[in-house]
């Protein structure tokens, strides 16, 4: 089968175009880089140096050495990347692509097994399996098992799914993996891996292949047999490989298979940008790349095009002494302010500055688009979306759903809503379902029955309805009802101890079952707790939210950001991106670095280095913000401890702002 063209052209280019200045368009790092003879290269790229244009160069450079397109690979983490590497060759060469293999490891992977489909046992004509098709997928094999999802014994299908893909990509077993993403099923591993190993024999008896078998056959079909491996390795006499730092052990493997022989491999990246262990990249990889290809080349390249001077001086600091390559950004740009520590008081005054910051910021004259807030875990935003959203400043959202619209948030808002009014049936039918082997019909049910009672919690209550309920659900049923009343008991007493209430109940439980993040989900619900602190009425506390447009679903932006528009992102969803203005929040001991890192070194390493990917997405003015207090769960303020890494910073990279006598145009406090 003829694999078709990986990326058209948006435009026809010209067939000739002058030769390349490559002197004048790279810098000498770069440059050595791009002309470095064939052999193993890495090229260690800082943030904001042009790492793009290494590779683009070098295509272009193989291309004018009278390598032929279809002699190179390139492989991305992202079918964008790829094609607009490739059409920046284009520009520059003069030349039509279509013959280059260029695209995602799992691109790459699905155009060699359609070649290859019978001697992995596939059909031609395989069907791949999106997210959703495998959960539905799997649903089935779990209904059909008779495995009890509801009553928690196993894990739903997307956490299922998430942690077989976890296995694979890390190349590590089952029972690891479960211990990993879903510690709270390690009893269950057994009934995991039957579940997996039907699964796996019903995706081959209907012709199906998910994600994560395109890489994995990938890898498989090259391992076993050698005459194809022999056939790509002779055909991709030169692979260039993009952001080396983010490949996992599967990743890897292939690299190193694909290079074999020849040794034509370049691979670009930035080991102290490497964030994405819990996706299973490993940052090893890019460490250990010269000992998996004996006598690479390293080439690095330092010079920032990015920040400014000061910008990079602090950001410079913030890994010295660490393992890994060794480099030092240097600045292409002019000088600019220092970046600026700024301790408020508490998250509400965190959120207080960030908003009437921004808006000095938006009067001078900065577009609202580049101005991002940076943080390490969503629930960091919750105060600064409401303050930004009573300030009436435009943000969009890159970490995920608006925190109000979050599921988890919306499930147990629903609890709330169903005391403050009994007959929202909206709220009923969605708390019902997050019980234990009650399903929708079940819900609606119920649902009938209490609604045309005149007080359906006290309906629900009813031995009557109690029957309702399935069988083997009693105990679950009898707890939830015992919940709902709780919760009326103490209504009285605002928002915050009825959020507690249900967190100790099932549905804490429920979250365990459901997602590998259930704890940054917990998280999330105890500060919506914190949040609701200072307000004794139940009711005004869901109108807020409601008209702040908060948890209506459609106000909920994770993907593209609006224009002219704040950005509030997770310094993982940040990683590549970059502002004129960045502010980095929460920066305190047990919130950045996140508390899971305490006493594992390489987690602490690795949020290091998350701090040095938010402090380099800045190009002029860098706000660094440390509350000094916190509220514990038991009501208590206490102070916070600044995170190691501001402590670590010498005193004359950054200047340190006074609220209280900051000057600016509005009084901040």
């Amino acid at each position: 089968m003829t694999p078709k063209k990986h990326y058209p052209l948006a435009r026809p280019r010209a067939e000739t175009v002058g030769p390349i200045d490559y002197e004048r368009e790279l810098n000498p790092q770069q440059l050595s880089a791009v002309r470095a003879p064939d052999g193993p290269i890495l090229v260690v790229a800082g943030a904001g140096s042009g790492k793009t244009r290494v590779v683009t160069y070098r295509v272009a450079s193989l291309l004018e050495r009278g390598v032929g397109p279809e002699e190179i690979l390139l492989l991305t983490f992202t079918k964008k990347a790829a094609g607009e590497m490739l059409a920046r060759v284009e520009s520059l060469v003069g030349m039509n692509l279509g013959r280059i293999w260029g695209g995602t490891f799992h691109h790459v992977g699905n155009m060699v097994l359609r070649r290859h489909a019978a001697l992995m046992g596939l059909g031609e004509e395989y069907a791949i399996l999106d997210r959703d098709d495998s959960r539905t997928l799997v649903d089935g094999l779990i209904r059909e098992a008779g495995l009890d999802v509801k009553a928690r014994e196993f894990p739903k299908s997307s956490l299922f799914l998430e942690t077989l893909g976890y296995a694979r990509n890390t190349r590590t077993s089952l029972e690891t993996a479960v211990s990993v993403k879903c510690p709270v099923f390690e009893k269950a591993v057994g009934e995991i891996e039957r579940l997996a190993a039907v699964y796996e024999k019903r995706k081959r008896a209907r012709n199906y292949l998910d994600f994560e078998d395109l890489l994995a056959l990938f890898h498989d079909l090259l391992l076993a047999h050698p005459e194809v491996a022999a056939e790509y390795q002779n055909r991709f006499r030169h692979v260039l490989v993009d952001e080396y730092q983010d490949t996992n052990a599967l990743q890897a493997a292939i690299v190193k298979i694909l290079a074999a022989g020849h040794g034509n491999v370049m691979a670009v990246g930035d080991d102290a940008q490497s964030i994405y262990s819990f996706r299973g990249a490993v940052f090893r990889n890019i460490r250990e790349f010269p000992r998996d290809f004996p006598g690479c080349r390293i080439f690095t390249v330092e010079t920032n095009y990015r920040s400014t001077p000061e910008v990079l001086a602090l950001a410079n600091q913030v890994l010295r002494g660490g393992e890994g390559y060794a480099k030092r950004l240097r600045p292409a740009r002019p000088a600019g302010p220092l970046p600026v520590l700024v301790r408020p008081l508490d998250v509400y005054d965190q959120a207080r500055f960030l908003a009437q910051r921004i808006a000095e910021l938006i009067e001078e004259g900065t577009d609202p688009g580049e101005i991002a807030v940076l943080y390490r875990a969503h629930f960091h935003s919750m105060e600064v979306q409401m303050e930004l959203t009573r300030a009436g400043i435009p943000f969009s959202v890159r970490s995920g759903l608006r925190f109000f619209a979050q599921a988890h948030v919306k499930d147990v808002l629903a609890y709330l809503r169903v005391v403050d009014n009994p007959m929202d049936e909206v709220s009923w039918k969605r708390i019902l379902t997050t019980l234990p082997r009650l399903g929708p019909r079940t819900a609606e049910k119920i649902w009938a029955r209490i609604s045309s009672a005149a007080d359906p919690a006290a309906e629900l209550a009813s031995a009557e309805t109690a029957r309702s309920a399935p069988a083997g659900a009693r105990d679950s049923w009898e707890s939830f009802v015992a919940t709902v009343a709780d919760l009326r008991s103490i209504s009285g007493q605002g928002p915050r101890p009825m959020i507690e209430r249900v967190l100790e109940g099932d549905y804490g439980d429920y979250l365990k079952a459901k997602y590998s993040n259930s704890r940054n989900r917990e998280d999330d619900l105890r500060q919506l707790a914190e949040y609701a602190r200072g307000n004794s009425d139940l009711h005004r506390f869901l109108d807020e939210l409601a008209m702040s447009g908060g948890t209506d679903p459609a106000d909920a932006f994770s993907e593209s950001p609006r224009p002219c528009s704040v950005v509030l992102s997770s310094v993982h969803q940040a990683k590549g991106l970059e502002w004129e203005a960045v502010f980095v929040l929460w920066l305190a001991e047990g919130r950045f670095p996140a508390a899971s890192s305490f006493g594992d070194d390489e987690a602490m390493e690795e949020e290091r280095r998350l701090f040095y990917v938010a402090a380099t997405r800045c190009r002029t003015r860098l706000t660094l913000l440390q509350p000094l207090s916190a509220r514990q769960r038991s009501g208590e303020t206490q102070a916070v401890t600044p995170s190691r890494f501001l402590v670590d910073l010498p005193h004359d990279t950054y200047e340190e702002w006074d609220l209280y006598d900051i000057d600016c145009d509005v009084d901040l406090f």
